[in-house]
C-alpha cells in the first residue's frame, strides 16, 4: 500500500507539473477556453458505460430491436450530457479570487468569483488538496449574466505562510456521468497568524514614554461604539451573548480609546520567552489594542510597523508575525 501511495503521488507531481508548463501561470481574469478543459467519465460513468455494453451484447445476441433501441437511446443520452457537461464550464470568466487569513485550528478561507457570461451555470465545485485530503466546496449556481461566488474553507493547521499552488474548479453537471475541469494556477497564499495566547498585560506607552499595565477598558478608559461582527481571535468575553441566544450572529462589544494610548509591542523585549511564544503573545496583544480601539505599532527583527488601528492595519501586523522564520 505504501509503493501504490508513493507512485501515486509521484505520478500526480509529474502530471501537475505537465499541466503547469502546459497552461502556464495564470492572471486575473482568467478566461476557460478547450484548451485548459479536460473531462472524464466519473465512476458513475464507467458504471453507466458497462451496463449499457452488456444492453449491447444482450440485444445482439438475442436479436431484440427494442434492446437495442434503448440501448443506442441512452448511449445518445450519454454523448450529449459529456457535451452538456463540458459546455457547462467553458467560456466562464474568473474575475476574482482571494483568501481570507486564519489563526491556527480554525479556517481559512479561499474564495473565487466567476462571471457567467451568456448562460447559466451548474454545479460548480472548488478543490484544493491539501496534504492529508482533497477539500471541496460546496456546489455552486448561477444564472447567465450574473455572478457566482464559490468559498471554500481551508483549516489554518499551524502558523506560516502557504503557498496555494493550484485550484481545480470542475463540474459534473447534468447526470453526474463526466466531470470536466480545470486548473487555476494564480498567485494565491493562504496566511496563519500565530495564536492568540500569552499571560503578560497590555502595555500603554504614553506621549513621555511612561508604561503602564493595562487589561480589558474599565469605566473611563474608553467610549462604547456598539456592535461589530465578529473576527478571528476576539475574546470570548466580548461576544454579545444575550443577542446571540436571541439568534443574533456572533456580535462583539466594540469601543474607541482615548486619544493618547498608545502602544509599541517590541520582538526583542519578550526575551526569554522562544520564537513561537513570543509571537503568540505580540498577536494576543494586537487582538487585544485592536478590540479597545487603541493605536498600535509592532517591532520585530529587521521591520518597524508604525503605529495604527484598524482591520488593515490589524491584519498588516499579524500577518508580519505569520511571515517570521521558525
Amino acid at each position: 500500500m505504501a509503493i501504490a501511495a508513493g507512485l501515486r503521488r509521484k505520478f500526480e507531481s509529474r502530471l501537475a507539473a505537465w499541466v503547469k508548463r502546459r497552461q502556464g501561470g495564470d492572471s486575473l481574469p482568467v478566461a476557460i477556453h478547450r484548451r485548459r478543459l479536460y473531462i472524464l467519465p466519473t465512476r458513475a460513468g464507467l458504471g453507466f458505460a458497462l451496463l449499457l455494453s452488456g444492453m449491447l451484447l444482450a440485444g445482439l445476441n438475442y436479436a431484440n430491436s427494442l434492446a437495442l433501441f434503448v440501448t443506442f437511446l441512452l448511449g445518445g443520452l450519454a454523448l450529449a450530457a459529456m457535451y452538456m457537461c463540458h459546455t457547462n464550464l467553458l467560456g466562464a470568466v474568473i474575475v476574482g479570487a482571494r483568501t481570507a487569513p486564519t489563526f491556527p485550528g480554525e479556517d481559512g478561507q479561499l474564495e473565487l468569483v466567476i462571471a457567467t457570461g451568456t448562460t447559466a451555470r451548474f454545479e460548480y465545485c472548488l478543490a484544493l488538496r491539501s496534504p492529508q485530503s482533497v477539500l471541496a466546496s460546496p456546489p455552486g449556481h448561477a444564472g447567465a449574466a450574473e455572478r457566482m461566488v464559490l468559498r471554500l474553507p481551508v483549516p489554518g493547521a499551524r502558523r506560516g505562510v502557504y503557498a496555494v499552488d493550484r485550484v481545480r474548479l470542475s463540474t459534473n453537471w447534468p447526470f453526474g456521468l463526466f466531470r470536466a475541469w480545470t486548473w487555476l494556477h494564480l498567485p494565491l497564499e493562504l496566511i496563519v497568524y500565530p495564536a492568540a495566547h500569552g499571560e503578560r498585560p497590555l502595555l500603554r506607552v504614553g506621549g513621555v514614554g511612561q508604561q503602564a499595565t493595562g487589561g480589558w477598558p474599565e469605566a473611563g478608559d474608553t467610549e462604547w461604539q456598539g456592535l461589530r461582527a465578529y473576527r478571528h481571535g476576539d475574546s470570548p468575553r466580548r461576544i454579545a451573548w444575550k443577542a446571540y441566544a436571541r439568534g443574533a450572529p456572533l456580535l462583539v462589544g466594540d469601543y474607541t480609546a482615548e486619544a493618547g494610548d498608545l502602544h509599541e509591542f517590541d520582538f526583542d523585549r519578550l526575551a526569554p520567552l522562544d520564537c513561537e511564544a513570543r509571537l503568540e503573545q505580540l498577536s494576543r496583544w494586537i487582538v487585544d489594542a485592536e478590540q479597545r480601539g487603541e493605536p498600535y505599532a509592532l517591532r520585530l527583527p529587521g521591520e518597524f510597523v508604525a503605529a495604527g488601528r484598524g482591520d488593515a492595519h490589524r491584519h498588516r501586523c499579524l500577518a508580519s508575525l505569520a511571515r517570521q522564520p521558525a
